[in-house]
């Protein structure tokens, strides 16, 4: 097996996200500005599974377009070097033409398989697809934006 091109540790540099919510476990290809594969191991220990659904455990179609985000945001900050450190943060603006095709239980390895369409300003366009082995899950366009982290003020 090839050595990925990012793991767990180097992820979490770079994204905002945390556990019950980082979507990513592994990064499996990356072309900057075109193209970002990543890998998603689905445990039965996933906190959605005891209530969707207790009888057949199956991952919610919106987490799987979360998933799909994730690798996308993940393609548009290793493309442009820019991190929440920065006070910058990449928030999902848009979903188009999304179709789901395949359940996605315990046991499954999603592979999120992310390219740039377009980019203009701080707002990127990208084609999308979760795979499990040779079936799609799930296609769509998602969008993403670049925004400044606002602080939070108390009333």
């Amino acid at each position: 097996m090839t050595k990925p091109y990012a793991d767990i540790h180097q992820i979490m540099k770079l994204v905002p996200h945390r556990y019950p919510f980082l979507m990513l476990d592994r990064v499996l290809e990356f072309e900057p500005g075109n193209r970002l594969v990543a890998m998603k191991n689905v445990t039965i220990n996933e906190p959605f599974f005891a209530g969707h659904f207790p009888q057949k455990p199956v991952m919610p179609g919106v987490l799987i377009l979360e998933a799909m985000a994730q690798a996308c945001g993940l393609l548009a900050v290793r493309t442009t070097g820019i991190t929440v450190e920065d006070g910058v943060i990449l928030y999902f603006a848009g979903i188009d033409k999304a179709r789901f095709k395949r359940v996605v239980e315990p046991g499954d390895q999603l592979v999120l398989d992310c390219r740039a369409l377009r980019t203009k300003r701080d707002i990127w366009k990208f084609e999308a697809k979760a795979m499990v082995g040779d079936d799609l899950v799930c296609a769509a366009e998602l969008m993403c934006a670049a925004r400044p982290i606002e602080e939070i003020s108390a009333p």
